[in-house]
């Protein structure tokens, strides 16, 4: 038995930036912050901060382009994977990145600027009623929090 699942709470770094493939499908690309606080043994308070590569596909892609912003914060579930191209200069690069298999908006309305909540792509619309925080609870505190 294998598992590869990522679940994260975190803070958009940029605009989810939306393109379609040559087949018409929408894939939404973004990047996630999420941050870790901790007192040192001198009691300093320290931040550690670690960037995702977010990716989105169809429906779930789209809806994300149009209520996600820079800053806003979301809760991710989503698999994890690596791949690699090659750059302008023909060097091979490797990525790694979070495929989203659900989602959910956190926040007030006002933080969202969706009217509303809700996640997982085709399973609900923004639209509906904002649903509860999930059961890991919120890690990434107020605006303060921002790493940028």
């Amino acid at each position: 038995m294998s598992v590869n699942k990522a679940i994260l709470i975190g803070r958009l770094g940029k605009d989810p930036e939306l393109k379609y493939t040559q087949s018409g499908k929408a894939v939404a690309n973004f990047s996630l912050a999420t941050s870790e606080r901790w007192k040192g043994q001198d009691g300093q308070s320290n931040e550690s901060t670690t960037w995702h590569n977010i990716v989105a596909w169809g429906r779930t892609a789209e809806v994300m382009k149009e209520y996600l912003h820079k800053g806003k914060e979301v809760y991710i579930e989503g698999r994890i994977e690596n791949r690699s191209y090659d750059d302008k200069e023909g060097n091979k690069k490797y990525i790694s990145e979070v495929v989203v298999q659900n989602f959910q908006f956190i926040g007030s309305r006002s933080d969202t600027g969706t009217g509303g909540g809700g996640g997982g792509g085709q399973e609900s619309s923004p639209s509906e009623a904002a649903p509860s925080a999930p059961p890991q609870g919120n890690a990434g505190g107020g605006d303060d929090d921002l790493p940028f």
